[in-house]
């Protein structure tokens, strides 16, 4: 395949393009991949999802789960124009992999279907895109299926864009079945032929009504952006199709519509008249760099999309070239300066890459073994590095779970891949809590990280137990005391002696620990303070109830030492012996970690939200809209740590599959009677 770039003299836009296709889950985005690649005659046979044929969602991962879990590549080609389609998984778990294809491509095919309950999924996906500023079109899949009238169709997608949505085609139905479209701005008709291109004819004489009232909207659409248009429409002139398809371009291009088309990908129906928009319509590698606002100084820029490791090749970085040319053997450069080595440039074929000399701009390759090459990262030629194009930054975590290698011996290998694993994908994080003593990997919900695990086995081979992360709970007290701790210890030659009087009492929430000294007239020298403080601040790490201390106050009031047995040691097992014996006394209670959360998801799904928090011993703090985002709210609540687990899947349940939340640490709250009393035997339990 050819990876350079032309232009041709009437202006349309030609040479390598970067397509994403993207949309809600179960909409039908790798099977327009598959008769996208069918129809362009990458392949022979367009394959199923369901049946395990297809190119996209190959992995071991995607097999057995029937979805995407990860980003699908592909190259073709069609009427000579190079294509590179960047298929993204449709699941809110896996919706990372989309942003940073975002920053690459130059236009999104939005692939959804006539079904009210994926309308808020479709207006998660539409507002990804407006703020990326990437231009898009709407392909209505399953026409075939559909049970509404394209009408009520077009209300309910309007309801999830901010920008117009316009219709391109409307269907031709036969005794309910679509059998072809009527393309409004050709105004001809395209009959269906599964698998096959559909036939050009006249429009049917029944249908030329509802194609004139149609055409007459869309142009109405048009004419708001126009005013040239407006001014022919109010005098009945009829625009020249040539303006017409210029003012579809202009306006798509600049974020303005978004033009709509129906088909099937199933069936193969409505794909040429989609390529065909792409072709002509769609911007390209000229209008991204713009869109960047990156100036052509010769340099080489690439925009890494996603980072994958083979057990071949290495690492390879899937990367968008902006700017200049790659060629293998290149260094690039990070936004700090850091520098690596390109080792192979690679097509995106089909099936395999395929390696190559270089790319052009507007390629988009894989290349091998670029050290600073990260998911999203902008690299450059210039030894000046450059400013990352586009802000990627990866949601936070809705769940996490503590992973253990079933072998010991697979200790250091697990955090190896794990690390790996979290470079190829920037939402799945690895944790090492030495407080807790855990390994966790955190994530965007369940199936992404038992997809993780799966991953883990796989590729690495690591058998892993795992368990629910734990809560790192802590303890204080509400009354005080003073207590000596002394030490005395003779065994031959120089003794241990040491002895102290603290008092300990409760401080304030939130005021963490305070140590004291007020000993008066040289009790102890004050070279040993720092020792005695040390014996308390150890002591702290295991409180009458096992676990760690916070929020009280020692001082040191009293005590004695010997010439020549006291020592640094000495004083500091006194204190830790004193602290030992007082801390029963102080009536200890334990303390559990509450979190500040958010909850975002669609209106219609707040009472269901409020009802998870009161449900998980939460106190609900109020709600309002969430801003720029139509029919959605953002519910604000306090919720224990210990009640996190699994919320993420009870708020998907509530929410079409789409919700989400943010959880930061806000205080820690008294646990008292059962509740307290469970963990208190847990811990027990664990330390016997």
């Amino acid at each position: 395949m050819s990876h350079s770039s032309e232009g041709n003299a009437k202006g349309r836009t030609v040479g390598p393009r970067c397509v994403a296709i993207v949309g809600p889950l179960g909409s039908g985005k790798t099977t327009l991949l598959e008769a996208l690649l069918e129809r362009t005659g990458a392949i022979v046979k367009a394959g199923g999802v369901a049946a395990g044929t297809s190119v996209g969602d190959r992995s071991k991962e995607a097999r057995a789960h029937a979805m995407g879990v990860e980003l699908n590549t592909a190259d073709t080609e069609y009427l000579g124009d190079a294509y590179t389609f960047l298929d993204c998984p449709g699941s809110v778990e896996f919706g990372f992999e989309m942003e940073p294809v975002l920053a690459a491509a130059d236009v999104a095919i939005v692939v959804c279907e006539a079904d009210e309950a994926k309308i808020p999924a479709l207006q998660f996906t539409l507002k990804k895109l407006e703020a990326a500023g990437v231009p898009r079109m709407l392909f209505l899949n399953k026409i075939d299926k559909a049970k509404t009238t394209l009408r009520e169709t077009l209300e309910l997608m309007q309801a999830a864009s901010s920008v117009p949505l316009v219709l391109r085609q409307i269907p031709i139905w036969d005794d309910g079945v679509a059998t072809g479209t009527i393309d409004l701005a050709i105004e001809r008709a395209l009959v269906f032929h599964e698998h096959g291109e559909s036939e050009v004819l006249d429009i049917p004489g029944e249908s030329q009504a509802d194609e004139m009232a149609a055409r007459y909207q869309m142009l109405e659409r048009l004419a708001d952006y126009d005013d040239h248009l407006m001014e022919e429409l109010l005098s009945d002139v009829a625009p020249p199709r040539d303006e017409v398809f210029l003012d579809l371009a202009r306006e798509m291009r600049k974020g303005l519509i978004t033009p709509v088309f129906i088909g099937s990908a199933e069936r193969g129906n409505g794909i040429a008249r989609l390529l065909k928009a792409l072709r002509h319509e769609a911007p390209g590698i000229a209008d991204t760099a713009a869109r960047h606002k990156l100036a052509s100084n010769g340099n080489a820029v690439v925009q890494v999309v996603k980072t994958i490791y083979t057990s071949h090749a290495g690492k390879l970085s899937i990367a968008r070239v902006l700017s200049g040319q790659i060629q293998d053997g290149a260094t690039l450069f990070d936004a700090e300066g850091k520098s690596g080595r390109v080792s192979g440039v690679y097509a995106l074929g089909v099936k395999d890459h395929v390696k190559v000399t270089g790319a052009a701009v507007g390629a988009t390759v894989a290349l091998g073994k670029v050290d600073p090459a990260l998911t999203g990262s902008t690299l450059t030629s210039a030894k000046s590095g450059i400013a990352p194009l586009a802000a990627i930054v990866p949601p936070a975590p809705v769940m996490a779970m503590v992973v253990m290698p079933k072998e010991s011996r697979d200790d250091v290998k697990l955090v190896t891949a794990l690390a790996k694993l979290a470079e190829e994908d920037p939402a799945l994080g690895l944790v090492q809590d030495g407080e807790m003593g855990e390994i966790r990997i955190e994530g965007q919900g369940e199936m992404h990280l038992r997809v993780a695990l799966e991953r883990l086995q796989a590729r690495y081979n690591i058998a892993t137990a795992t368990h629910d992360a734990g809560v790192p709970y802590k303890e204080t007290i509400r009354a005080s005391t003073t207590v000596r701790g002394r030490h005395k210890k003779q065994s031959g030659g120089h003794g241990q002696f040491g002895d102290c009087v603290l008092t300990i009492e409760p401080a304030p929430r939130g005021s963490g620990f305070t140590f004291v000294e007020v000993v008066t007239g040289g009790a102890i020298p004050r070279n040993y303070f720092g020792a005695i403080e040390d014996g308390v601040v150890e002591s702290l790490n295991e409180g009458a109830l096992g676990f760690p201390l916070v929020d009280l106050k020692v001082t040191l009031t009293d005590g004695s030492y010997h010439t020549v047995d006291s020592s640094d040691m000495a004083f500091k097992t006194a204190a830790l012996m004193g602290m030992r014996e007082g801390l029963p006394s102080c009536q200890p209670v334990l303390l559990e970690p509450i979190l500040k959360v958010k909850f975002y998801g669609p209106s219609e799904a707040t009472s269901r939200i409020n009802q998870i928090v009161t449900g998980r011993r939460g106190q609900l703090l109020g709600f309002d809209a969430r801003e720029g985002w139509a029919g959605w709210d953002v519910t604000s609540a306090l919720i224990p740590q210990s009640e996190m687990g699994l919320l993420i899947v009870e708020l998907r349940s509530a929410t079409a599959g789409i919700g989400s939340f943010e959880a930061s640490f806000d205080h820690l709250a008294e646990l008292t009677g059962q509740l307290a009393q469970k963990v208190v035997d847990k811990r027990k339990k664990e330390v016997a």
